[in-house]
């Protein structure tokens, strides 16, 4: 990855910049994006002072003409485009006959759409450079989860847009991977939305017993150098889909029990 030009959405926290780290220790160059100018530079910061060739560029994912935009800066930074992450995303926790359809909107604009402008901008460069596009996804895009509508649906409609792209970009040489890291510890679900659109702001689960950051965005890396197509990751991640494919109503049993167990869950 060494001189590969990587652009990171979301990059300001969690999985998005621990990836920015990994990606910059192997000497590539990084640009990440965020929607909060403040956050995003300093995590920029805190990277270059690692001595990490890291850059940032405030854009909306959920924006086209911020992708546009995001493209046209990593160009001029650093000439090129080798590598994107479609790592920006947003969660949600309500029932779906209570939650405001804005919410859900809100969440399939940036976990969807904001993945589909990302790549539409940053694909020329990148099939210049047979080089890769990777989707940031998740078990909720194999199994639905209730109580998460909006987040179940745009992963799904994500892994069904990297699967049309990879077939799409096949012969061009282009390297497509779809990265699940099932339950990781970040601040997704304190940011999660709530059936009226506020944050929920504190997370329902034990997030000291789950996958770090940093592990993940090491599986991820790994992933990108052997250029896999797919990436499930955590055991209970992998059961989950394992499970669902041969036996999808016991699947389904067990996932509504365990989201039920959750604090105020929205299922009971």
């Amino acid at each position: 990855m060494k001189n590969k030009v990587v652009v990171i959405t979301g990059g300001s926290s969690g999985i998005g910049f621990a990836l920015a780290e990994r990606f910059g220790r192997s000497g590539s160059k990084v640009l990440i994006t965020g929607r909060n100018a403040i956050e995003l530079n300093k995590a920029a910061e805190v990277l270059q002072a690692k001595g990490l060739t890291v850059a940032a560029f405030r854009a909306d994912v959920s924006k086209e003409e911020d992708n546009k935009a995001m493209a046209g800066e990593a160009i001029r930074l650093y000439g090129t485009i080798d590598i994107l992450i479609n790592n920006a995303g947003i969660s949600m926790r309500a029932l779906f006959t209570e939650v405001d359809m804005d919410v859900v909107k809100s969440v399939m604009d940036i976990n969807f759409y904001g993945a589909l402008y990302a790549t539409r901008y940053c694909l020329p460069e990148i099939t210049k450079n047979k080089g890769s596009v990777v989707g940031i996804s998740s078990i909720a895009g194999f199994i639905g989860l209730p109580g998460r509508t909006g987040y179940s649906a745009s992963k799904f409609a994500l892994n069904g847009f990297l699967d049309v792209l990879h077939a799409e970009v096949l012969k061009a040489g282009v390297h497509v991977l779809t990265a699940c890291p099932g339950f990781t510890s970040s601040n997704i679900r304190m940011r999660a939305l709530t059936k009226d659109g506020t944050t929920q702001g504190e997370s329902p689960r034990a997030e000291e017993k789950m996958m770090t950051a940093e592990e993940c965005a090491n599986h991820i890396y790994n992933a990108v150098v052997k250029r896999k197509r797919t990436l499930i990751l955590t055991a209970q991640g992998k059961v989950a889909v394992w499970l669902n494919k041969l036996w999808p109503s016991l699947a389904e049993r067990l996932v509504y029990n365990a989201m039920a167990k959750e604090p105020n869950a929205p299922v009971q």
